[in-house]
């Protein structure tokens, strides 16, 4: 018999594509999902598939993994957020590692995850192959990182596997505009608490740098048109947070006192 598989997914108001993400999770022999209390049918769509199913305010992205992990009733654990989805190939390729055995070999797996954004796969860029490790012994394996970045650390070996785990990142230019803005909020205030500065070269060479990875080392320029838009926006991207950590750390928050003429009628 196959060692047992938890799927934990933490989301929030994401029921447009959490439906997507559960159908994919059918043949796990456990699905456990933390909502950090939707506003939308997240909830109430995730309990036609399972009956583990539980709200928790947000601890970040670090935190609410580990606390999801810690909820899994089996050893082997794998982590999935609602835009994504465990593809056939995918599938068939981890249930035949369990099958043999072959996972006791090991303590965690990772695999590529594909992109899909502006109406095709992305499969050139900084974007693939994008390979995450996240199916992993429970006992062996830590959700950690910097916000809004988390990953899994384990202790042992690791496999790769071949197939894809599907990722359906942004509905549009205008979700990644907004995606960016987010998480550089996120992570322009974690630096700021480390005590972090911010250069010219910060300012300019980084952003310069991260295009330059993304579009030739990476080759982001064999996408045309769509390669260029990405690199791009992930270069401002990292602008961003560099721009924020400048402005928290050189602007002073804006006095919540009236100015003189305010209290005066129009």
């Amino acid at each position: 018999m196959r060692d047992k598989i938890s799927a934990c997914l933490t989301a929030g108001n994401e029921e447009r594509n959490i439906r997507r993400c559960l159908e994919s999770l059918r043949w796990v022999d456990e699905i456990v999902v933390v909502d950090s209390y939707s506003r939308d049918r997240t909830v109430e769509i995730s309990r036609e598939y399972t009956d583990r199913v539980y709200q928790h305010e947000w601890l970040g992205y670090v935190g609410q993994k580990e606390l999801i992990k810690k909820m899994a009733t089996h050893n082997w654990v794998l982590f999935i957020d609602a835009d994504e989805e465990v593809s056939d190939d995918l599938r068939e390729e981890i249930l035949r590692e369990f099958h043999t055995g072959a996972n006791r070999s090991c303590v965690g797996y990772k695999f590529p995850r594909k992109v899909f954004f502006m109406g095709q796969w992305i499969t050139y860029g900084e974007w693939w192959p994008d390979l995450k490790l996240r199916l992993f012994r429970k006992d062996k394996g830590i959700s950690t990182g910097t916000e809004p970045h988390d990953y899994v650390a384990v202790q042992g070996p690791v496999r790769r596997l071949q197939c894809c785990l599907h990722h359906y990142t942004y509905d549009d230019i205008s979700d990644q505009i907004a995606t960016l803005n987010r998480f550089s909020t996120i992570s322009s205030s974690g630096m700021h608490d480390q005590g972090r500065r911010v250069g010219v070269s910060d300012l300019v060479l980084r952003p310069l740098f991260r295009f330059f990875k993304a579009y030739f080392l990476k080759r982001g320029f064999a996408g045309g048109q769509r390669g260029l838009i990405i690199s791009v926006l992930n270069s401002v991207g990292v602008f961003l947070k560099y721009a924020k950590l400048w402005e928290l750390n050189n602007v002073s928050a804006p006095s919540t006192a009236q100015p003189p003429d305010a209290a005066k009628g129009a």
